[in-house]
């Protein structure tokens, strides 16, 4: 389908000024100058830390045969070199619409649940797109891990965002050609505030909680609330697909719940998760936590059917896993809520829930043959760090020694909470190195050095500074005796570290593993790992 630069930019439901030119566009539209090939278009956006329109010349070098930015054509004339530019009000929130109008809003050939929240986005997308494929719904899923189109998987970035438009546009647009009818995406705060999911149809919206996090850039946690909204928003928004309504599933137990109910004012049905209230929609009764599972009765009335208790057990640990699923069960059961899929949905849920695969990053056991257990999690803000440890209490009897940081150049409130929290919950408690970026990260783990001493850590006795994060896990593990446990937060499956403004590749994982096996990795950039010498990653 041939599009031109007025196709695009009538996808706009904001202010834009169109140019006396309408070239064909015949590559995607993208935000990076790097990216733009011959025909595409480049958007450009005053960013908070650097301003798009300085790379207009790039873009035109390449061969765009269109700009988008903020600024006035005429203040740009001499570097648009006669290529033909529109101005809009707000890049951010454009470029999402323009992405999705390039790639023929492939959202509206899809039923999309969209899942958002602090903490379990990826636990809980992962739980719905295993039902919604052991009940035999063709889906696809899109997470801050990976993205799943078929038999085909796909990593999805180094850190935990949601995708840029052009890749989100361009992976829907590709389940639609393979055939597929459900998506289940992952939805950041950064996503939603920056646009990215603009001009994708959400049919179902999944809030998991909302926590303590992201409050450097969202300036306050009102602002961060605001921001998931707009998913339920979205959602309310979206026009009915044939027989699918737009409904939104929301955590009863979050003290956000009302304010994310009335955001969805409009949605067809609001079904409610609960492990407290037993008049929710769905509601968790007679949880049993072991060590290597949980098992609890589901109660159901979700206003199409209701059943029976249903006994549920599966590998996910922790009281928190038990809120992911029933989010999951939620999201997926919305996703197929038409009468013909009523009892196979049900059917399904038991089986599906059983065999859950383990989920990269999140509670993942490494096992070398210790005599103790050792086990990976993203857990990176204070409510995830305190759930992971009270998970971690319920698994063993003996010590449990936790080992995180607390990233540079992010929410640095974080930093004393999360220490605090170890201190107090943990035995043990390795400080270490987590995405540095240009701050000094010494004065980093001073800050959470205090935070852990407040609730009675003791330096040098249960509470360890180690800089270097490979260090600092293996001298974790070689304090552990038999039944201790051991638990590594804040990176997951994320597959670099940042130091200065260089990303390393770091897997806690593989760390794991090797200091397991005697074999300690480093992460502190040395001679022959080059950094940007100018950047106070390790001062004083």
């Amino acid at each position: 389908m041939k599009q031109t630069l007025a196709d695009l930019l009538s996808a706009l439901p904001l202010e834009y000024v169109v140019p006396p030119e309408n070239p064909e566009i015949t590559a995607p539209v993208v935000e990076d100058s790097r990216l733009v090939k011959p025909g595409g278009v480049f958007v450009a956006r005053r960013g908070r830390e650097t301003d798009g329109h300085k790379y207009i010349p790039t873009a035109v070098e390449k061969g765009a045969a269109a700009i988008i930015g903020e600024y006035p054509a005429g203040e740009l004339e001499t570097v648009l070199n006669g290529v033909p530019y529109a101005q809009v009000a707000d890049g951010y929130q454009a470029y999402g619409y323009l992405c999705a109008a390039y790639e023929g809003f492939p959202s509206l050939h899809l039923a999309v649940i969209g899942v958002t929240g602090t903490n379990g986005k990826t636990t809980t997308a992962t739980v719905i797109y295993s039902i919604l494929k052991e009940a035999g719904v063709k889906v696809g899923l899109i997470s801050t891990v990976s993205a799943i189109i078929g038999d085909e998987e796909m990593p999805t970035g180094l850190h935990v965002t949601s995708l840029p438009a052009h890749d989100l546009q361009r992976y829907l647009r590709q389940m639609v050609e393979a055939g597929i009818t459900h998506c289940v995406l992952e939805v950041t705060s950064f996503g939603l505030d920056q646009g990215r999911v603009n001009g994708t149809h959400i049919d179902v919206a999944v809030l998991t909680n909302v926590t303590h996090e992201h409050l450097d850039w969202h300036g306050s946690f009102a602002a961060y609330i605001r921001a998931k909204q707009r998913l339920f928003e979205i959602m309310k928004d979206t026009p009915r697909k044939g027989d699918q309504p737009n409904i939104a599933v929301i955590n009863a137990d979050d003290p956000a719940a009302p304010q994310f109910a009335q955001a969805s004012v409009g949605a067809d049905y609001l079904l409610l998760y609960s492990t407290q209230n037993k008049d929710a929609n769905l509601f968790a009764d007679r949880i049993h936590y072991g060590t290597d599972f949980t098992s609890f009765m589901l109660r159901l009335d979700v206003g199409w059917d209701k059943t029976e208790d249903i006994p549920l057990k599966s590998p996910l640990v922790g009281k928190y896993n038990v809120s992911n699923l029933l989010a999951g069960i939620a999201g997926a059961i919305s996703a197929m809520p038409q009468p013909q899929y009523q009892r196979k949905m049900l059917n399904t849920i038991p089986a599906a829930v059983q065999k859950l695969p383990q989920i990269p990053g999140r509670m993942e056991r490494i096992d070398e043959g210790q005599p103790f257990t050792a086990i990976v999690d993203f857990a990176h803000t204070p409510d995830a760090l305190q759930v992971a440890l009270e998970a971690a209490r319920e698994m063993t009897g003996g010590r449990v020694i936790a080992v995180f940081g607390s990233a540079g150049l992010r929410d640095k409130e974080k930093r004393r909470m999360m220490a605090e929290i170890s201190g107090e919950m943990a035995d043990i408690t390795v400080l270490t190195a987590e995405d540095p970026r240009t701050e000094s990260l010494l004065g980093i783990l001073d800050e959470m050095r205090k935070g852990a001493e407040s609730k009675g850590a003791v330096l040098d006795e249960t509470l360890f500074l180690v800089p270097d994060r490979g260090k600092a896990i293996y001298d974790a593990l070689h304090l552990a005796e038999p039944d201790d446990l051991v638990i590594i937060c804040g990176k997951g499956h994320e597959q670099s570290m940042c130091f200065g403004s260089i990303e390393h590749p770091w897997d806690d994982r593989e760390a794991t593993r090797a200091a397991l096996r005697g074999e300690p990795l480093t992460t502190l950039p040395s001679a022959g790992q080059p950094y940007d010498a100018a950047e106070p990653w390790l001062n004083d």
